[in-house]
């Protein structure tokens, strides 16, 4: 046997004898269980059931009916639908917005509605000549989708009001039945009263065809975050490295760099200069990629340039902030506050309406909601304030604010108490394998 076999086998017989320190898998296993359990809970407690967690979903209710009122009756029968649609929707699941026009215009533009149920100015009168011969088509209700607002609170806005509407359309039914019974009508126009009404379906506030049925706000969104979150982990540990803080391993190669005596903030305020000049690189990759390569649509380059940029750097410094004051610890920490509680509070891919209130609390403060409403709102709504931008840059704000007053306060604390990184060290060898 070799030397060099001796020495693999002895490293065995020292690793297992390693392994077998309880202490050693401790904290490990620790960190590891909870991490799974917790993402799990997160991540999988916000999809199980969005209708059942519904609560007060924005659908506008635009009744436009001229009448005049039927024979013997006070109201058109536009009035009557709307009043039947409310009442027999379950309390608390849905917030009808009783809309004109106009409004219904603005809130679809603006996202505030996620769709709407609209009864025609002549859906009185068509009903009317169901019973007659003049009856030449079937009354229609439409439904209106806002895609800006995701493909799944559309669709669950288009499947209330279209049930709703049919439930609408059998009552109506019935009250025309009762109706034809005293007028002897054939068979084929009663089977036509009993449901009357057709529901026609189509998109309120179009979308580009490269929008990802309202998805690439968020993806874009999400993309912005890990720029900031994995960014400024990466610059976290290179200066660290640089400095002489931490060693340096890429594969079998080993570096350590002399210790450079500098302050726990002097490092900071260094982490964040260069968070703030790499942002402006990695902004402009991802705006190249996803815009001028892949051909996603977009408008406002020179605002959605901007925003991303203020966006991804007010994740940047709060990583930074994060790892100064935590340290080793600090990315777990920094992964939690803007990744795993940030994403399935974000209202992106099933709204806010839809999932249990600890996630709507979560988006009260949480960045990835705010960030998403603004990058929607400049690629989906014109850029209209109202629409989640003046959200958003609020958030940015607060973000920067937050990341440089705990940062450095943590910091300047840590140096007051002389509660140093490191003892300084020489450096060693290079390109020698440990």
């Amino acid at each position: 046997m070799t030397s060099a076999d001796s020495e693999q086998q002895q490293g065995l017989v020292r690793a297992f004898a390693v392994a077998r320190h309880g202490r050693l898998w401790l904290v490990p296993t620790a960190l590891c269980a909870l991490v799974a359990l917790f993402l799990t809970l997160l991540y999988m407690g916000g999809i199980l059931d969005p209708n059942g967690n519904l609560r007060r979903l924005p659908i506008a209710l635009v009744d436009t009916d001229q009448g005049p009122p039927l024979p013997g009756q006070q109201q058109t029968l536009g009035a009557q639908v709307s009043r039947s649609v409310v009442a027999a929707t379950p309390a608390g699941t849905v917030q009808w917005r009783r809309l004109s026009p106009t409004q219904l215009r603005d809130q679809l533009a603006s996202g505030k509605v996620y769709g709407a149920l609209v009864i025609p100015a002549d859906f009185t009168t068509s009903v009317a000549a169901l019973t007659t011969p003049r009856a030449s088509a079937r009354p229609a209700l439409t439904v209106l989708t806002n895609p800006g607002l995701g493909s799944l609170g559309s669709s669950l806005a288009s499947q209330i009001s279209q049930r709703a509407a049919h439930q609408a359309s059998l009552t109506i039914g019935r009250q025309l039945m009762k109706q034809a019974s005293s007028q002897g009508v054939d068979a084929t126009t009663r089977a036509l009263l009993g449901d009357p009404i057709t529901v026609t379906t189509r998109v309120g506030h179009p979308i580009g065809r490269h929008s990802g049925l309202g998805l690439t706000a968020f993806y874009f969104t999400l993309l912005l975050v890990l720029t900031g979150f994995v960014g400024g982990n990466i610059i976290n540990s290179g200066v660290d490295s640089g400095l002489g803080y931490t060693d340096t391993e890429i594969g079998p190669w080993h570096t350590r760099r002399p210790t450079v005596p500098i302050s726990r903030t002097q490092t900071l305020l260094l982490k964040m200069l260069m968070t703030a000049g790499i942002m402006v690189l990695t902004t402009s990759l991802l705006m190249i990629a996803a815009i001028a390569i892949l051909g996603m649509d977009a408008s406002h380059l020179p605002l959605l340039w901007i925003f991303s940029y203020c966006a991804s750097l007010a994740v940047g410094l709060g990583v930074q902030a994060i790892n100064a004051a935590f340290g080793g610890i600090g990315q777990v920490v920094s992964m939690f506050v803007f990744i795993a509680l940030a994403l399935p509070s974000s209202g992106a891919t099933i709204p806010l309406e839809a999932v249990p209130g600890f996630y709507r609390f979560l988006a009260l403060f949480e960045p990835m909601r705010q960030l998403t409403d603004g990058v929607r709102s400049i690629l989906y709504f014109d850029a209209r304030a109202d629409a989640g931008l003046t959200r958003g840059w609020t958030m940015v704000a607060i973000g920067f604010a937050l990341a440089l007053l705990f940062g450095f306060a943590m910091t300047l604390y840590y140096d007051h108490k002389g509660l140093h990184r490191l003892i300084a060290r020489p450096a060693a060898p290079t390109g020698q394998a440990p």
